[in-house]
């Protein structure tokens, strides 16, 4: 026996050698449902063990090569030939190593008692195989070497029963086509048990106490719940007729149970025992209302995996503090079960989806031409050129880049579920393949055609969370007379009561596309409109420079000046803070006539150093945000990106003031808070002239760790949540604090990792600007931090009292 198969680790090439019941198991469990752990002893252990069975006076010499050449027709030799074969199975000896191996693995669950599965899968097979459920029974057995060995042979050896001899015969099954594996798994004593049987005509939920045998026995009528599919409620319900319940216990003896119906199994297991019911435990629901509903709730998510007709098994496990519901088995047709091959990945923007792929190959590095609607765009990297084509896809995967990588971020923007880093996914899918992306899980799923016809495109809506949807007028915003963030009045339009913050909320945005479906959010304003992935709209896959070299600087301003123009509408009078271009010049090959860096950078000319190497694209934004202003809107800022030095700063300062910007008494200039210098220099950027600062984590981080963003497996590791960059963060608000400006933060940090909300707002935060898709809940996060400081402030002032 070379391994045991987890169930949260079973692949897809592993399904023979697990069987069909442990194998639909592991897909739902690593789909995250509540699934009893367990591993499987795989079906080739029972070949190596009948190997060792092998003699000339044996009858299992010839398996699994023959079906015996039985007369199924005469009963008299089938039931010998069944019952020898058993013998000589449960007399037999398990290896030892088998046993220890299987024990060891036991143990990590602290479990007494376990149950043993079979699972079987049929290859080669043009026939469906039914049911199979009647003739190979659950095992229960204590957790120790001896009880395990015997155990396993009983599982083992109901292959070879006289009933299932003559099912496989009639079936036109041989024997070696039959794989039986065995799934062992804890068994704690259970609240109650049952049944969940979902069809096109209503749901059906069966329970008992104790644990399910008493149901698979037939010794009991169970509680029937049905329930109406479309709304989850309940129509109506049947008290069973319960006298009797089964329980785990290996101090009982069989001579405490002759009085009561017993099953062969509990007859031979001491450790199952069954036990009389009070008449009012009788008379009550075995499955009580708050597990009927999480029942309920858990159908309902089973359908989207598995279709409208499916079968389940549950338990709700009598855990030492808090009952929990977890899945036994999973049944379904298998046209629904999803037989899928899972590619792991980071999940980078949530949501599912399910489309055909179009798979970019991995030795093409150019931008494609166009590509097709409504497919999952599959490729080695995207780089920010790339925008104009995303508008039309409802996926994105790729092999390279980590979560602030640039398809993460327009991913999260744009609305489209994204899984990045998944290693040589351009090799593993084809083009017209069906995909599931799961967003949120950060797994790719190949799917059968007639699976995939359900999936929907889930583009952001705001408009689609009512919750969301209401007026800004009644919200916090940024005063345009000062420098200060100040609360306004409070949220009264909401359509479900909300609470009040003070600290901002803000959007991280680019795309104008968008600006109708979220200027209604609840949200302060843009706290980072990225120019230059904005610009790749208007610039036709030129580098502004070739506009430039072409005559067209009117042209081109005036298509600049629309742009950021559409956003101080959408958003006024709320503050947009236009964070001027910050490109990586290597990371937009298809842009001729730039100079391009060493092909090894990170970093590339970054920030406003660029500006002061060529100054006339800096110098056309400018006057874009002035035309802007002359258009009568007072509320665009501007954010500063990758600021080195104080000199830099004075420098663009000066262009700035050149540009007339500061006569409009509303206008700040801001800078990015993300080159680690800005730690040791706030006090004199200030001096110079800075109005506030934005925390770019992602630069933060990389810059302070040594870590490129790109590089997934060490991102993976050195992240935001490092104390490094924690504490670089905390000093930046307390500066930010001592100097009177305000300190917002930009980066994706607060998405990605929302419990850190808590300390940003203790540290005293002004202001967090997140994506779209993350605006529910980091209003949440901020409203729970606040009152948490509410609540601890007024029991200080109480015991100071």
């Amino acid at each position: 026996m070379d391994k045991l198969y987890w169930l949260d680790q079973i692949k897809l090439q592993d399904r023979a050698k697990v069987g069909d019941k442990a194998f639909y198991l592991s897909r739902i469990m690593q789909r995250g449902y509540p699934v009893v752990p367990g591993f499987v002893v795989g079906a080739e252990v029972l070949q190596e063990f009948l190997e060792t069975l092998n003699s000339s006076e044996s009858l299992v010499a010839d398996l699994p090569h023959s079906s015996l050449h039985l007369d199924v027709a005469n009963w008299r030799q089938l039931q010998q030939v069944a019952g020898r074969l058993r013998q000589e199975i449960i007399t037999a000896t398990v290896p030892s190593p088998w046993v220890g191996k299987i024990l060891t693995a036991a143990r990590e669950w602290e479990s007494n008692y376990l149950i043993l599965r079979p699972t079987v899968m049929v290859s080669n097979s043009t026939q469906a195989v039914g049911n199979i459920s009647g003739l190979l029974e659950s095992v229960f057995c204590l957790c120790n070497e001896e009880a395990i060995a015997l155990g396993l042979k009983r599982a083992w050896s109901q292959l070879f029963r006289a009933r299932s001899l003559l099912y496989w015969q009639r079936l036109g099954t041989n024997l070696q086509q039959v794989n039986l594996a065995v799934l062992v798994q804890p068994i704690r004593n259970a609240i109650a048990s049952g049944l969940f049987n979902a069809n096109t005509s209503g749901w059906e939920i069966a329970a008992t106490w104790g644990l399910e045998v008493a149901i698979a026995n037939g010794e009991v009528l169970p509680d029937v719940y049905y329930i109406q599919p479309e709304t989850g409620k309940l129509i109506e319900q049947q008290l069973g007729s319960k006298i009797l319940a089964y329980r785990v216990d290996n101090t009982a003896a069989k001579d405490d149970l002759q009085s009561l119906p017993q099953s062969e199994l509990a007859l031979d297991n001491t450790c199952l025992v069954a036990y009389l019911l009070e008449e009012t435990q009788q008379k009550q629901y075995a499955l009580p209302e708050n597990f009927l509903q999480q029942v309920i709730v858990l159908g309902n998510q089973l359908v989207n995996e598995l279709g409208k007709k499916f079968y389940i098994k549950w338990t709700i496990s009598q855990e030492s503090v808090t009952p929990k519901l977890y899945l036994t088995q999973v049944s379904a047709p298998q046209s629904a079960i999803p037989h899928l091959q899972i590619i792991k990945g980071l999940g980078a923007a949530r949501g599912r989806v399910t489309a055909t792929a179009y798979v970019i190959t991995a030795n093409s590095s150019s931008k494609p031409e166009q590509l097709p609607q409504e497919v999952i765009l599959v490729a080695r990297t995207i780089k920010p050129d790339w925008l104009p084509l995303l508008q039309k896809i409802v996926g994105i995967i790729t092999e390279q880049g980590g979560l602030t990588s640039h398809a993460a971020i327009l991913a999260r923007e744009l609305g489209i579920p994204a899984v990045v880093s998944a290693t040589d996914v351009t090799a593993l899918i084809q083009s017209g393949d069906r995909l599931l992306v799961d967003g949120d899980r950060g797994e790719v799923s190949r799917m059968k055609e007639h699976i995939a016809s359900e999936g929907i495109p889930q583009k952001w809506s705001a408009r689609e969370n009512s919750q969301l949807n209401h007026s800004h007028s009644s919200l916090p915003s940024l005063s345009p007379n000062s420098n200060s963030w100040q609360p306004i009045a409070p949220l009264s339009d909401l359509t479900r009561p909300q609470t009040v913050i003070a600290t901002q909320l803000l959007l991280n945005l680019s795309q104008t596309s968008l600006i109708e479906q979220l200027q209604d959010l609840p949200v302060d304003g843009v706290g980072l409109l990225r120019s230059e992935l904005m610009t790749l709209t208007i610039l036709d896959g030129k580098h502004p420079n070739s506009w430039l070299a072409d005559g067209r600087q009117a042209e081109l301003l005036e298509r600049w000046t629309e742009q950021i123009m559409q956003f101080a509408r959408g958003f006024a009078p709320r503050p947009v803070l236009y964070r001027s271009l910050d490109w990586r010049s290597h990371e937009l090959p298809s842009f001729p006539n730039v100079v391009q860096p060493s092909p090894k950078s990170v970093l590339g000319e970054r920030g406003i150093f660029s500006y002061l190497v060529n100054p006339a694209v800096f110098e056309l934004e400018l006057a874009a945000l002035a035309a802007v202003q002359k258009a009568g809107y007072s509320n665009i800022q501007l954010l500063l990106p990758f600021v080195r030095s104080v000199e830099e700063f004075s420098l663009c300062r000066q262009k700035v003031e050149q540009a007339g910007l500061t006569q409009v008494p509303q206008f700040q200039l801001w800078i990015m808070a993300e080159v680690p210098s800005v730690l040791f220099l706030l006090p004199e950027y200030v001096k110079a002239g800075v109005a506030g600062i934005s925390i770019g984590t992602n630069d933060l981080t990389q810059l302070l760790l040594g870590v490129d963003r790109e590089q997934e497996q060490l991102a993976r590791r050195f992240n935001e949540l490092h104390p490094a960059v924690m504490g670089a963060i905390a000093q930046l608000i307390q500066m930010s604090k001592d100097a009177g400006i305000p300190c917002a933060i930009c980066g994706q940090a607060p998405a990605l990792y929302p419990e850190i909300i808590d300390r940003l707002v203790q540290w005293g935060i002004t202001a967090i600007s997140v994506e779209p898709e993350a605006v529910e809940r980091t209003y949440q996060a901020i409203a729970r931090a606040e009152q948490r400081l509410i609540l601890e402030a007024a029991r200080r002032q109480i015991k100071g009292g």
